[in-house]
């Protein structure tokens, strides 16, 4: 059975910004294969420039993010690491990370960041403990 690797949450979203960069340069070289249809060509660019724009705002608005985020050190590869919400993985050697004690032991779920689930999960234990 192949071992589950999870992704930190400040990484996915700068692999997805750096996709975006590639994508809108692409998009660029493709508008400059359609040099005699000047209407494409310049649609191809338009959505170049947005797709890369859109990227620098995303790697701005990560950046804000991870100076509020919890730096921490991974237990597992002792290097300095950061975590968003209550659950996260470590930026180097992908190990789980909580700091939430209730969540100790659990197994991993990336939904333990969302309210609502952690609300469900709640409504399980006080009714399961009733039983």
């Amino acid at each position: 059975m192949s071992k589950l690797v999870y992704s930190s949450k400040i990484n996915k979203i700068r692999t997805f910004a750096l996709i975006l960069i590639f994508a809108g340069i692409i998009l660029m070289y493709i508008g400059i294969l359609f040099k005699k249809t000047e209407w494409l060509m310049l649609t191809f660019f338009v959505l170049g420039v947005i797709s890369v724009i859109l990227s620098v705002v995303i790697y701005l608005w990560i950046g804000m993010l991870s100076l509020k985020a919890v730096p921490i050190i991974c237990p597992t590869c002792e290097k300095p690491t950061k975590m968003l919400g209550r659950v996260d993985a470590c930026m180097h050697c992908k190990q789980p990370l909580t700091l939430d004690k209730d969540l100790e032991g659990l197994e991993f779920d990336e939904r333990y960041n969302k309210r609502t689930y952690l609300k469900e999960v709640k409504k399980s234990k006080e009714q399961n403990i009733k039983e």
